[in-house]
């Protein structure tokens, strides 16, 4: 196994080590069935920790290019499942193909089938049209952000609320909930909207979320012992940030804060070589700093295949 790492280029270890792997699993250098390195194996080959890749294997596994066997070892995924490398395009030609087969031994023209595909699509589109849901997160600024990316992604409006929202349930929410045909949350937070929504008999979908990549290589860029100041909203939202920047294999050293207080937020401002907000916090961070600190925002985006699935799955709701 051929792999080339570079510690100066910013972009995380266990990314390149991913990336590299599936490039070499794309080109057919490892073949299907091929038996990977023990993750204590391919750091000594590599000169880096286990925990870097730890964390590559698990996007891999996570992605279903390998699988693990307890007490076997880890594979290059088998062929049934390496059917997510291959292009969009190509999953969906190979389907449109099948069906317009089938299509033209029941008797029907080109044309028809292509009626009958429009007239389908446009049946979802009007489904989703009709669909209201809200998006469910522990902190309200990120509940903001995901139903404003899921939006966009869906056309819908989505309505932000907090675990609290749910916790609490004034009239006003509950009226909201009421009107609503969907419920979305991240995946953490799935059990408990559920729980918490017993008595609706509403449908509850997941969504997975990932750190912006771009946010982890500005931080990756920076020195060993370069102090960071982390200003957000909640508590929660500090133990996201700490948790992916660990996950990445980085050792940063963050004072953290949730206050309002203008007197606390100076006080990490000048403790800090580079601030970092969470996107809701940015404006009031940026009038305090100036150009004294570099400012960067730590976003959170909602992963796409996850979006995919969540609207695949409101369209296949019979109720609606």
């Amino acid at each position: 196994m051929n792999i080339v790492i570079d510690k100066k280029s910013g972009i995380p270890l266990y990314i390149q080590v991913k990336n590299q792997i599936m490039e070499q699993i794309k080109n057919g250098t490892l073949k299907v069935g091929t038996k990977m390195p023990t993750e204590r194996e391919l750091a000594s080959m590599l000169n880096t920790s286990r925990n870097t890749i730890s964390s590559a294997y698990k996007l891999l596994e996570q992605e279903g290019v390998i699988v693990s066997y307890q007490g076997k070892g880890t594979f290059v995924a088998e062929e049934a499942k390496t059917w997510k490398r291959h292009s969009i395009n190509d999953k969906l030609l190979k389907i449109i193909d099948i069906a317009l087969e089938e299509s033209l031994e029941m008797g029907l023209s080109y044309d028809e089938f292509i009626a009958l595909v429009i007239n389908r699509v446009k049946e979802k589109q009007d489904i989703l049209k009709n669909i209201s849901a809200i998006f469910i997160e522990c902190n309200i600024e990120q509940a903001k952000d995901f139903a404003k990316q899921l939006s966009k992604a869906t056309g819908l409006n989505i309505i932000p609320l907090t675990i609290k929202d749910l916790e609490e349930r004034n009239e006003e929410v509950q009226k909201i909930l009421n009107g609503v045909q969907v419920i979305i949350a991240t995946f953490n937070h799935v059990n408990e909207v559920k729980e918490l929504t017993s008595d609706l008999n509403k449908e509850v979908l997941g969504v997975a979320i990932t750190p912006c990549l771009e946010t982890i290589v500005k931080i990756a860029k920076y020195p060993k012992g370069t102090k960071f100041g982390l200003v957000c909203i909640s508590n929660e939202f500090q133990f996201k940030v700490q948790s992916a920047l660990k996950s990445a294999g980085l050792d940063v050293d963050i004072i953290a804060t949730t206050s309002r207080e203008l007197n606390e937020i100076k006080n990490i401002i000048n403790t800090s070589d580079v601030v970092i907000v969470s996107p809701g916090r940015r404006k009031e961070v940026k009038a305090i700093v100036g150009d004294k600190r570099e400012i960067i925002s730590f976003v959170y985006n909602l992963d796409q295949g996850s979006v995919k699935a969540v609207i695949s799955k409101m369209v296949e709701l019979k109720k609606i």
